[in-house]
């Protein structure tokens, strides 16, 4: 056995505790909720799970509050990331280094400690929502709604649209902004035929896991409505460990629907990242 053949052997005997543990705790519980979301107490082995789930108004709602609170907040988030890492890109001093650790801490502040800190901002007798009252801006403001909750959401966007979009400036050469001004080009005319173009791969790869990041978002919107907000990370939770209603079957259906919206979330990352890579070859 040449050296070659032992170093390939070596790395795959390397490998194998990583594949044990993706094997037990990754496709072994998938497997057994995928199992789960096809049987019944009543029926047994049947699809009556999924069809109570599209036929049910109050599912279907679950399904429709999660896609328009990620959707919005993806879109909010990366409009800002955006902005704030073209501005980092633009200074040099250490602003950009701490400014960029601090996204990088912010973008793990989440559960009940934003929860907290939303609540004591933006909540009923919140500071900022009594000072915009008080100044005639606005009337009245519910964090515990969907607006309330895309506000908190985009929140916890924005760090890490700016930790994945950061990079992606350095694709953006300076010599060729002022090869475009030499040609004539304008500030709108370099970024329409040349800035968004390179970025756009970047722009909608970090989209769709900003997508998939909201969709399974669970602890932050639980501490804030105790479960009394109807999406489908609660949803499911309540099946699993509630008291009156619960139904781990239709929890693994909720989950099943869950994992296929964000399958397809990564699918179209990983296309996006080919076609970014193809981009910058």
């Amino acid at each position: 056995m040449n050296a070659l053949t032992r170093g390939k052997w070596l790395a795959l005997l390397c490998l194998l505790p990583f594949a044990l543990f993706f094997i037990v705790f990754e496709i072994a519980p998938l497997v057994w909720v995928l199992i789960s979301s096809l049987q019944t107490e009543e029926a047994g082995w049947s699809l009556e799970n999924f069809t109570r789930i599209f036929t049910s108004k109050f599912y279907r709602q679950a399904i429709q509050f999660s896609l328009e609170i990620s959707f919005y907040s993806s879109i909010f988030g990366i409009i800002i990331a955006t902005l704030g890492s073209y501005s980092l890109r633009r200074v040099d001093s250490p602003l950009r280094n701490f400014v960029t650790a601090f996204a990088n801490m912010t973008s793990n502040f989440a559960g009940v400690p934003l929860a907290f800190a939303f609540i004591i901002l933006l909540g009923f007798n919140g500071s900022i929502t009594l000072m915009l009252k008080q100044a005639g801006i606005i009337e009245d403001f519910n964090l515990y709604s969907k607006t309330g909750l895309i506000i908190l959401y985009t929140y916890f966007q924005i760090p890490l649209g700016v930790l994945l979009l950061y990079p992606a400036f350095d694709a953006l050469r300076e010599d060729w902004r002022e090869s475009a001004a030499l040609l004539g080009a304008n500030g709108w005319q370099f970024w329409r035929h040349i800035g968004l173009p390179v970025l756009t791969p970047a722009l909608l790869g970090t989209f769709v896991i900003l997508l998939a990041n909201a969709l399974g978002a669970y602890a932050t919107v639980y501490a804030l409505t105790t479960g009394n907000f109807n999406v489908l990370p609660i949803r499911i939770a309540g099946l699993v460990s509630g008291d009156v209603s619960l139904d781990p079957n239709m929890a693994s259906a909720l989950a099943v629907v869950l994992v296929a919206l964000m399958t397809v979330v990564t699918v179209m990352h990983q296309l996006l990242l080919k076609r970014s890579y193809h981009v910058s070859r």
